[in-house]
């Protein structure tokens, strides 16, 4: 059994729908169908999901959705057009569109839950009767009667461990299963969603729920890049990485997968394919527990920017028990949450995200520092870039960092700081955001100039 996820842009209109159709009754495996709202039909346009965000807001402000509602529903009979399906399904949208709009039970929390969650409800919905005109046998199933339960977080939604056993049962259902993404239901029967790209979450819990042989993740895309393509041109596909490789990726900047996405099917031991709606004969990009390491020590390099580093300096810090738990006990105290913890014996910096920050707290942070623990020095940095080079071939190759740092060097990019994990599937560069750009070019120069896709 496959379960199979398909995201926005894969469902976008109706001849994107026509695709998904091809693909999943092309492989009888495919039984459990995921689906996102549709998403952008071109770079401009605006995806459902914000479209009701919107629509929600305005109805919460003036009692109405007004031109926001009209779009949403707008969208979709379009699809339905394109489809030759029966102006039915687009009543049963509006209708349902409409009776979340007027229930004001809700907290405004929980209402604005329901409506973004509606995009993937109704276009399961949809789908679902598309799949049926074509004589499929296929059924639409809402996340509360697959038995999928979450905590009561909005907007970060945490399965709760008897939606497993729940969702053994689909197994049993007869035909294909539509099922929409994004979100489920607590106990207490709210609506709530996951992370944005929140679907991906479902198609990977469902896939531990259902023991899924394979869980199919189809985009826009042949495969995961080894870089960041609007950055190096042309660059490099990813055949297999492993989960460890693509959540340190992911991290870093990688856009594929959110991060909290894979975490279900790691639990299960599920491999995930990527693929291509698009071209689904492309081969995609398998990710698994174990890979041979036949590409070299890296696998992937990844960046991000919007990182500050708090640099602390003490004589003989490493004698004084206790200063790491202080200096952190601060940044508790501000909320702030940190990124990586590279020291030495008489130093430690902090790398935080920025945003997090603001200048008045800031200074205050840094005079409680140096007074509270009599700190050397105590310095921020701004505007820092964090460049992650992963693979799990690093253990077994010697120089690595060696190679990293002169590839740097020789392209005129000053590393304001180095960290390596315990595990040795990665390495992390802070380089100032203006040199993020050259560094990752010339670490790509370096890792895959010459090796064979």
């Amino acid at each position: 059994m496959k379960v199979v996820k398909f995201g926005g842009s894969s469902l976008a209109s109706g001849e994107q729908v026509e695709k998904v159709f091809n693909i999943i009754t092309s492989d009888q495996e495919r039984k459990v169908v995921v689906v996102s709202a549709p998403g952008k039909r071109y770079p401009d346009d605006i995806k459902v999901t914000d479209l009701l965000i919107a629509c929600g807001e305005h109805v919460m402000e003036t009692g109405e959705g007004g031109e926001f509602f009209d779009a949403v529903i707008q969208r979709y009979t379009a699809i339905a057009n394109e489809l030759g399906l029966t102006e039915e399904i687009v009543e049963i949208i509006t209708d349902d569109l409409l009776k979340l709009l007027a229930d004001r039970s809700k907290s405004r929390e929980h209402f604005m839950e329901s409506v973004k969650a509606s995009g993937e409800d109704n276009n399961a919905k949809l789908v679902a009767a598309y799949f049926q005109s074509r004589g499929v046998d296929a059924q639409y199933v809402n996340p509360k009667d697959a038995g999928l339960l979450v905590s009561d977080e909005p907007g970060h939604a945490q399965v709760l461990p008897e939606t497993y056993d729940n969702l053994y049962e689909l197994r049993n259902k007869p035909g294909i299963l539509i099922i929409p993404g994004f979100f489920g239901y607590t106990k207490d029967g709210d609506i709530v969603t996951f992370s944005r790209s929140g679907s991906d979450i479902t198609g990977s819990i469902l896939a531990n729920g259902v023991k899924a042989d394979v869980y199919e993740n189809f985009t826009d895309v042949d495969a995961v890049c080894s870089v960041n393509p609007g950055i190096v041109q042309n660059p490099k596909e990813i055949r297999e990485l492993t989960y460890r490789e693509m959540r340190e990726l992911s991290y870093a900047g990688f856009s594929v997968f959110h991060d909290e996405a894979l975490m279900p099917a790691f639990h299960a031991g599920i491999p995930v394919h990527v693929r291509n709606t698009n071209n689904p004969t492309a081969p995609g990009t398998r990710i698994v527990n174990k890979r041979k390491n036949e590409n070299g020590p890296v696998i992937g390099i990844a960046s991000d920017k919007g990182f500050c580093s708090i640099y602390v300096s003490k004589y003989l810090m490493n004698r004084e028990i206790g200063f790491g738990r202080k200096l952190l006990q601060i940044l508790e105290e501000y909320e702030l949450s940190y990124e990586h913890l590279p020291s030495g014996i008489d130093d430690i910096s902090i790398i935080l995200n920025q945003g997090q920050m603001n200048f008045v707290f800031e200074q205050d942070i840094l005079q409680r520092i140096k007074n509270e623990l009599q700190a050397d020095e105590v310095k921020i940095q701004h505007n820092l870039s964090l460049i992650m080079v992963v693979g799990e071939g690093m253990r077994c190759n010697v120089g690595t960092m060696a190679r990293a740092a002169k590839a740097l060097a020789t392209s005129g990019v000053n590393i304001e700081m180095i960290n390596q994990g315990s595990s040795e599937v990665s390495m992390m560069f802070g380089v100032n955001e203006t040199d993020e750009k050259k560094a990752v070019q010339a670490l790509y120069d370096e890792f895959f100039a010459g090796v064979i896709a």
